[in-house]
């Protein structure tokens, strides 16, 4: 387990270390004049080549990327080209904002995913395609209308939320409850309808196996071997597509973060890709390729607990 958790995080680091050379040439190299598009298209020659020489503009391009990695080392991301403000807290400072957003998300997925699956599989019949219509149009359905419906509705038609804004947790609970919950619902129904016909789909499979009616011939109550055999069984897949929504709820909270007015990395994103400030715009790539890379290795330790195949494979 130890090699293969070390195997991991190499295999991450060298992710990373890609990442960050593409998104450096791809922001750099690709950014043309970046001092003119700085101040303005009215700055004089001079201004530009003192903003250039004042950003280090003007030293070669490996050169500026060894400095931007030698500070990253040291924990030191650089700093905004607009607000002045070192790039680690801009990012720290929202990124509980948008974590709480994406992870509260994850949660609805897996157990509202558990529920719909399991009945679909078990039950079948009209359940089933009650299911499978929930799942069609969760999938068919973009993000972004489904939170501009919710707050026609729960926000401006029955006044049950607030249709903007975000309560820290520390302030109120019970606000902050209350303003991620409409962000929330949004971003998760997509997932919901992809993780359910996972584990539907898994556990229909899982069902038809000899090793059920095995231990059905044992005396195990079906619903013991549902829970205990074949959910744990179908969770390994559906663990992996589970984690491939976390990532895609990363880019749906950019959206659905400017809907709501919720001051997170999404909103961070958006003002600096408009801007051109590239130390926070790197900030973030990193930021974001770093919690891809340990939620892979989150998924695969689970899926390993979960199948003891996983595990000698």
């Amino acid at each position: 387990m130890l090699a293969f958790i070390t195997r991991r995080i190499l295999s991450g680091v060298v992710l990373v270390v890609a990442i960050s050379v593409i998104a450096f040439l791809l922001l750099y190299a690709g950014g043309g004049d970046i001092a003119r598009r700085l101040l303005g298209e009215d700055a004089s020659a001079q201004t530009v080549a003192q903003k250039s020489h004042e950003l280090g503009l003007d030293r070669p391009l490996f050169v500026q990327f060894g400095s931007w990695v030698s500070g990253v080392l040291h924990g030191d991301f650089g700093t905004s080209w607009f607000t002045s403000q070192p790039v680690s807290d801009a990012i720290v400072s929202r990124l509980a904002v948008t974590l709480s957003l994406v992870f509260g998300a994850t949660i609805l997925i897996a157990i509202v995913s558990v529920v719909l699956g399991v009945l679909a599989a078990t039950r079948g019949g009209w359940i089933d395609g009650v299911v499978q219509v929930i799942s069609v149009i969760g999938t068919a359905i973009p993000a972004f209308l489904i939170a501009l419906g919710l707050v026609v509705v729960f926000a401006i038609n029955l006044h049950r939320f607030a249709p903007t804004g975000y309560v820290q947790f520390a302030d109120s609970p019970q606000g902050w409850i209350s303003s991620i919950t409409l962000p929330v619902i949004a971003l998760s129904l997509g997932g919901i309808a992809g993780v359910t016909q996972q584990i539907r789909g898994s556990m229909l499979d899982s069902l038809r196996q000899d090793y059920v009616r095995t231990l059905k011939s044992r005396g195990l109550s079906t619903r013991s071997v549902v829970l205990k055999h074949v959910l744990r069984n179908a969770a390994g897949p559906a663990l992996a597509v589970l984690g491939v929504h976390f990532v895609g709820l990363l880019g749906g909270a950019v959206i659905i973060e400017q809907i709501f007015a919720i001051p997170g990395v999404g909103q961070v994103a958006v003002t600096a890709t408009s801007q051109g400030d590239i130390p926070l715009v790197m900030g973030l790539v990193i930021a974001t390729a770093i919690l891809v890379v340990l939620l892979n290795l989150v998924v695969d330790l689970a899926q390993g607990w979960l199948n003891p195949k996983v595990r000698l494979s």
